[in-house]
């Protein structure tokens, strides 16, 4: 009798475990572990993004150093012509 009660359960779970074979989980994790197909192009594009931000910013950078040199040349005191030949001094 115990043998039989042992051979049913076994007979019993080797089936759920047949029933369980498309796990639809397992499949879908095997996809998401495959790398993308245009990862190259991906990352290619995020570097490409990366350095056009970053040559805009030096770009705003110079134009505002630019702004700055010219108000200050604007307000410099430029030498005379006979200050500028007296190098005597020097």
């Amino acid at each position: 009798m115990k043998k039989l009660v042992f051979a049913l359960t076994g007979i019993a779970a080797l089936s759920l475990a047949a029933c369980s074979s498309n796990n639809q989980d397992a499949v879908n994790n095997a996809e998401l572990n495959q790398p993308a197909e245009d990862l190259n192009q991906l990352s290619s594009d995020a570097a490409n993004d990366a350095a056009n931000s970053e040559a805009a910013t030096l770009a705003n950078q110079q134009a505002e150093l630019n702004a700055e040199n010219a108000a200050a040349e604007d307000n410099m005191v430029n030498p005379s012509d006979a200050q500028e030949q007296n190098v005597s001094g020097m």
